[in-house]
């Protein structure tokens, strides 16, 4: 039975919140649709479409070179973007945010650029064996161009990094330690204040990739201290195609541009050309205008909401989600971090993945199946796949007993 929302500790008006997201109002395969795979793309409420829709219909133009009204306005509502994410993450001024297509290029930016200049035969990076393939294969990348080592730190049974193992990996030759804040494929709440610090004290530089934290929980660079920062729009509820890489400013105006191209430039000859200033040294060429001033849409969103009740809310329905499926006979729980985000990660005996996956779609539950771009994961626990179901803030705990009761009917189905 599904918990009444007077029960909930945290108050949280959950089917208020459900009215601005137009797309959890359909049905699929006759049946209501159960949306639990936020972590691959977190739904659009009603404020990131309609500012999308604004920008096309009233203020479509090129931003930073027009002179005309329509372009004073697409800049205007671009760069407020800027200023809101500065304020999302505590950065220390706007100059610290550099817009990306997402967390993907705003981790291989800081690998081509201050890699490259950095990183030396015999030097040392190190991740967690809990990565995203894209905080793994870039690092890869620019070891094997600079003919460095690439280091993991493991993990234990319950999904959590071992400290004490980080610590022995660390050393003279460490020049960047990358991790997740929060694990796509698991759900663990990595320790990065203490990862930043101690990456810090053997004058290494740390940068987390927030694209799984950022929709969840406050973040503050300040207090994380982290070198770089990097997240995606489209899991925090904004467009696809856009993200923020932020990174502090000596670093930043240390480093060489990513790519070369319009508007990162200040001048140009055919004998030398010179840069523009920090951010837009990064952002060659015409941005995904639209999509940069939905995500601004969506951080007012999520900020307005409140980044302390949504993850109150969203740990209440992990542990209710938890305890449900903790009752199927022959399921297995993937992951059990002691500090998690709301990912329920799990196998089912005999079952693959992926059968579980399209019985539960035949039933209008959107859940997501296969490695989720985390193999190394999914050879540690030596398994091929796992369901997962992500959740968010407009889910409900009636929505995880139709989970619940779809696994139990797809193991009468391949019982």
């Amino acid at each position: 039975m599904s918990t009444p929302r007077s029960m909930l500790e945290t108050g949280f008006d959950v089917e208020k919140v459900r009215e601005d997201f137009p797309v959890l109002k359909q049905t699929i395969h006759a049946k209501p649709l159960v949306y639990l795979d936020s972590a691959a793309t977190a739904q659009k409420p009603f404020v990131v479409i309609d500012a999308i829709r604004k920008f096309h219909e009233v203020d479509c133009a090129n931003i930073h070179r027009g002179v005309h009204e329509l372009s004073q306005r697409s800049t205007a509502a671009y760069e407020e973007t800027r200023g809101k994410a500065k304020r999302f993450l505590n950065a220390r001024s706007r100059s610290e945010v550099i817009f990306v297509r997402g967390t993907t290029e705003g981790i291989n930016l800081v690998a081509s650029t201050w890699g490259r200049q950095n990183v030396s035969k015999g030097d040392e990076i190190i991740i967690s064996a809990l990565e995203h393939h894209s905080n793994i294969v870039p690092w890869q990348m620019l070891c094997e161009e600079k003919d460095a080592t690439l280091r993991v730190i493991p993990m234990n049974d319950r999904g959590e990094l071992i400290l004490e193992e980080y610590e022995k990996l660390l050393g003279p030759r460490t020049r960047l330690v990358a991790v997740g804040h929060v694990s796509n494929a698991l759900g663990t709440i990595n320790p990065v204040r203490a990862i930043v610090d101690m990456a810090h004290g053997v004058g290494a530089l740390a940068l987390i990739d927030g694209a799984q934290a950022a929709p969840h929980m406050k973040i503050d660079v300040g207090l994380l201290d982290a070198d770089f920062y990097t997240f995606s729009g489209h899991k925090v509820f904004g467009p696809t195609g856009i993200g923020v890489l932020y990174g502090k400013a000596k670093l930043l105006d240390a480093m060489p541009p990513y790519q070369g191209g319009g508007d990162m430039i200040r001048t140009v000859t055919f004998e030398k050309t010179t840069y523009n200033e920090v951010p837009y040294k990064f952002e060659a060429g015409t941005p995904n205008i639209a999509g940069g001033i939905g995500m601004g849409a969506a951080l007012d969103y999520v900020t307005n909401l409140g980044l302390d009740r949504i993850a109150a809310y969203e740990h209440e329905l992990l542990v209710y989600g938890t305890q449900l499926l903790s009752r199927i006979p022959g399921l297995r729980m993937i992951g059990t971090a002691r500090e998690k985000a709301a990912v329920l990660s799990f196998v089912i005996d005999g079952i693959h993945p992926h059968d579980i996956g399209t019985v539960l779609d035949r039933m209008g539950i959107a859940v997501r199946t296969g490695h989720h771009c985390a193999q190394p994961v999914m050879d540690w626990f030596r398994i091929p796949a796992t369901t997962r179901a992500s959740l968010a803030f407009y889910n409900t705990t009636s929505e995880l007993d139709a989970l619940a009761d779809g696994l139990r009917k797809v193991k009468e189905v391949f019982g």
